[in-house]
């Protein structure tokens, strides 16, 4: 049993700027069939590969504090680095640079959207690999020369 989540919901001053600036960020798409429209209060992006869908609705609030919720990003083909500089370019705001906290090629950066929602851009799944072959090498016993 159980259930699943069917789409993240993202509350926002201007919901198709927003999604806009997400889609460009992520790689998602509008929704078939229901494209979102300058002055639309909801407009849902969807990613074309696993389907995973974000809904941004306005609200008239505005953000107060910290997120309690938010997105860990990791890069499809780029790296960690190179993501951070595509996003300063894109507007994102840095809000903390985490990386080499824990030493050469860890860590993470935090960023804000353009309407101050935080969300953390990770290592990509190739650096992580990379990072795991390079520990198992070096905490593998050395092998006696060969006669």
């Amino acid at each position: 049993m159980g259930c699943l989540v069917s789409h993240t919901t993202v509350d926002c001053r201007n919901a198709y700027d927003l999604s806009e600036w997400w889609k460009s960020l992520l790689g998602y798409r509008d929704i078939e069939g229901d494209p979102n429209q300058p002055g639309h209060e909801e407009c849902m992006i969807q990613d074309p590969a696993t389907g995973h869908r974000i809904l941004f609705i306005e609200v008239p609030e505005e953000k107060q504090t910290k997120n309690r919720l938010h997105f860990d990003l990791r890069p499809r083909e780029s790296s960690r680095d190179e993501e951070v500089q595509r996003l300063i370019a894109m507007g994102a705001t840095v809000v903390a640079d985490l990386r080499g906290t824990d030493g050469r090629g860890t860590g993470w950066v935090v960023f804000a959207d353009p309407e101050d929602n935080e969300f953390c851009v990770l290592r990509s799944a190739a650096e992580l690999d990379a990072a795991r072959t390079r520990e198992a090498d070096a905490s593998a016993p050395a092998q006696p020369p060969s006669v």
